[in-house]
């Protein structure tokens, strides 16, 4: 069973993920938290490793590019990222989701992980950070991030929260390839 998890910073993908990789027992990957590692590797905010990135293509073409060979070398695989779905495009029997979530509501979510700085810097930092990573997406690959068209399913997670949308997944998850 492979299973792409994609949506905005803040949606709750990570966490959907892990739980479905611990109640499916599928190895998890994940390459915001590889992002997020190689900025604090370069000792540089998300923003700045995003500008970085803005600036040099071989960060995303790296990224990107591990993603397509990991989805098509694992047949048991969670692959939690902005552009896992259309990562796995080419690839049959693959379950692509996409998570949403009002932006408000992201944005409350980043801060009670990151802590750090008042709602209205978290809010432009975020939308900054969209903007970058939405027009590196439409550069490298032609992906329209607003298009969730590729996604099989597609949840809102302002309105069920992860245990919830655990047990929806469970269903469509169950009902595709039958109980685990």
């Amino acid at each position: 069973m492979r299973i792409t998890v994609s949506g905005l910073p803040g949606s709750g993908t990570t966490t959907v993920s892990k739980l479905l990789a611990e109640y499916y027992e599928l190895e998890l990957i994940s390459s915001g938290e590889i992002f997020r590692r190689i900025a604090r590797e370069k000792e540089m905010s998300l923003a700045e490793f995003g500008a970085m990135a803005e600036k040099d293509p071989s960060i995303d073409l790296a990224i990107d590019k591990n993603q397509r060979e990991v989805i098509h070398s694992h047949e048991k695989l969670i692959l939690e990222s902005r552009l896992a779905g259309h990562m796995a495009k080419e690839v049959p029997n693959v379950l692509k989701i996409w998570i949403k979530a009002p932006l408000p509501v992201r944005v409350k979510r980043i801060l009670r992980r990151e802590k750090s700085v008042s709602f209205d810097e978290e809010l432009e930092r975020t939308v900054e950070r969209e903007k970058s990573e939405a027009l590196r997406y439409m550069n490298y690959y032609n992906i329209d991030i607003d298009d969730l068209s590729i996604y099989d399913i597609v949840i809102d997670s302002e309105k069920w929260n992860q245990y919830q949308i655990l047990d929806i997944l469970k269903v469509a998850i169950d009902s595709l390839v039958g109980p685990e």
